[in-house]
C-alpha cells in the first residue's frame, strides 16, 4: 500500500477505515426529532470522534440511512443479521466509550427498562458497558404518563444518564414539555458524560433531584427601577449543567439571568429574592442536594411606587427604606424537608474572605459553603472562578483559578461524598 493510502486510511471519516478519538454510537429512534440527531452526528465527526449511528427502523421513516453514512463516514446497519459474521449486536456494544441515543421514544426507553432486544439499536443497548445517554423526545402526556416516569426512574437507577426534555413547540400545534433539547447543548452534556467515562468516573449523580439557584434577584423600587447585582448567573448555569452530565435530575431556579437554558434541566424563572424563596423551597421538598449559587438581595424596598418615582426641582429624594429578605440557605438548612439532604451555600465576599466565610458557615448551618473574592472585576460575568469550599466538619477544599465548570465539578464531587451511605 502506497504512502498516500496509508494516511487516507487513517484519517477520521475515511469509510472503514482507522479514526482517532473515542468511539460513540448514536442510537435514532422513531421521532419526528430524528433530524436534530443529524447535526449532533455532525458535531461529533467534526470534533474528532468516530461515530456510528444505529437508527431504528421506525427512525429510518425519517432520515435515511444514507444520510447517517454520509454525516459519520462509516456504514450504517438496522439489523443483527446484517455481517453477522461480525456480530454486530454485540460488537458495535463493547466498542463504544459512549452510547447517546437521540430522540430517545417512548417505546425506546420501556425497552431499554425492561431489557428488550428486538432489534440492533436495543441489543447493543444491552451489551453496552460504557457510559449511555437518552435524549427523550415526544408529546407532553408520553412523557407524563406514570409508565414512562417509571421506566425513566429505572433507568436512571440502573446509572443511565436520562435527560429532562425542552419545553417548546411539539408537532402540530402542540406546546408543552418533550421537545428534544437544542443539539448543541446535547452535545455538550454527552462531551461531559464522555470524559467522565474516560476517566473511570461514573454518573454518580444517576437516580439524584438536585436543585441549583443561580442568578441575581432584582428587588423592585417602582415599575422601571429596582435593586439589584452583578451576578450573571454562570456560575449556578455550570453546576446544573455539570450535574446533569453526572445523571442527576436538575431543577435550575433561575433569577434573571440571560444563558441559554442547558439541555436537561427543568428550567424555573424567577425576579425577587422572594420569588426564589418561593420557588427553591418547593423543588427542595424532594431534593436530595440544593446549591444556592444566586446572589439573594439581603434587603428589599420597604414599599413599592406603584408609578415612576418622579425627580422634582431642586429636591432630594427621600431616603430609601429598606427591610430583610428571607435568609433562604439558613431556612434551608434548619428545616431540611428529607433526612439526609446536603445543603451548599456561596459566599461572596470583598475583604477578610475566609474569616467571614467560616462565620457565615456557622451562621447558615449548611454542610458546604463555597467561599470566594467578588467585585467589580473579580468572579462576576467571568467565565472562571477560583474558591475555597469549607466544610462543617471543618474540611477546607481550596479549588484554583479555572474554569467555572471546575468549580462545579468539586462541588458534585463534595456533596456526592456526603450522601448517607457515602462516607
Amino acid at each position: 500500500m502506497t504512502q498516500e493510502r496509508d494516511e487516507a486510511a487513517e484519517a477520521p471519516g475515511a469509510g472503514g477505515g482507522r479514526q482517532a478519538g473515542p468511539k460513540v454510537v448514536l442510537g435514532v429512534s422513531g421521532g419526528i426529532a430524528a433530524y436534530k440527531a443529524c447535526e449532533l452526528a455532525r458535531r461529533f465527526t467534526e470534533s474528532g470522534h468516530e461515530v456510528r449511528a444505529v437508527p431504528t427502523q421506525a427512525a429510518l421513516h425519517f432520515v435515511g440511512a444514507a444520510t447517517w453514512s454520509a454525516l459519520t463516514g462509516n456504514p450504517v446497519a438496522t439489523e443483527v443479521w446484517e455481517s453477522v459474521h461480525e456480530v454486530p449486536h454485540v460488537r458495535i456494544g463493547h466498542q463504544a466509550d459512549l452510547v447517546v441515543v437521540a430522540p430517545a421514544t417512548a417505546d425506546l426507553l420501556a425497552k431499554a427498562a425492561h431489557g428488550l432486544a428486538d432489534d440492533l439499536l436495543t441489543n447493543t443497548l444491552l451489551t453496552a458497558r460504557c457510559p449511555v445517554v437518552f435524549a427523550p423526545a415526544m408529546h407532553t402526556e408520553m412523557w407524563e404518563h406514570p409508565a414512562t416516569q417509571e421506566n425513566v426512574a429505572t433507568l436512571r437507577r440502573r446509572g443511565a444518564v436520562v435527560i429532562e426534555p425542552a419545553v417548546g413547540r411539539l408537532t402540530g400545534k402542540d406546546t408543552g414539555k418533550g421537545r428534544l433539547p437544542d443539539p448543541d447543548a446535547l452535545f455538550d452534556v454527552c462531551r461531559r458524560v464522555l470524559a467522565r467515562g474516560v476517566a473511570g468516573a461514573g454518573p454518580d449523580l444517576a437516580g439524584r433531584h438536585v436543585v441549583v439557584s443561580a442568578g441575581g434577584t432584582r428587588e423592585p423600587l417602582d415599575p422601571v427601577r429596582f435593586l439589584g447585582n452583578r451576578s450573571s448567573g454562570k456560575q449556578g448555569y455550570a453546576l446544573a449543567r455539570t450535574a446533569a452530565a453526572r445523571g442527576a435530575r436538575v431543577t435550575l431556579v433561575s433569577a434573571n439571568s440571560a444563558l441559554p437554558k442547558p439541555a436537561g434541566v427543568d428550567l424555573v424563572h424567577v425576579g425577587s429574592a422572594r420569588e426564589l424563596h418561593e420557588a427553591v423551597t418547593e423543588a427542595a421538598a424532594d431534593a436530595d442536594a440544593v446549591v444556592m449559587a444566586a446572589a439573594v438581595a439581603d434587603f428589599r424596598p420597604a414599599s413599592y411606587a406603584g408609578g415612576k418615582i418622579k425627580k422634582k426641582d431642586g429636591q432630594d429624594p427621600e431616603p430609601l427604606a429598606l427591610v430583610r429578605n428571607p435568609d433562604i440557605l439558613a431556612g434551608l438548612s434548619a428545616d431540611r424537608p428529607r433526612a439526609g439532604q446536603v445543603v451548599a451555600g456561596f459566599a461572596a465576599e470583598t475583604d477578610d474572605v475566609l474569616a467571614h466565610g467560616r462565620a457565615k458557615l456557622a451562621a447558615k448551618g449548611c454542610d458546604l459553603l463555597v467561599v470566594n473574592e467578588v467585585g467589580e472585576s473579580k468572579t462576576f460575568g467571568a467565565e472562571e472562578n477560583e474558591a475555597v469550599v469549607l466544610g462543617a466538619d471543618g474540611s477546607e477544599t481550596a479549588v484554583p483559578h479555572g474554569p467555572k465548570e471546575a468549580l462545579a465539578e468539586t462541588v458534585w464531587d463534595l456533596i456526592a461524598q456526603r450522601f448517607p451511605g457515602q462516607g
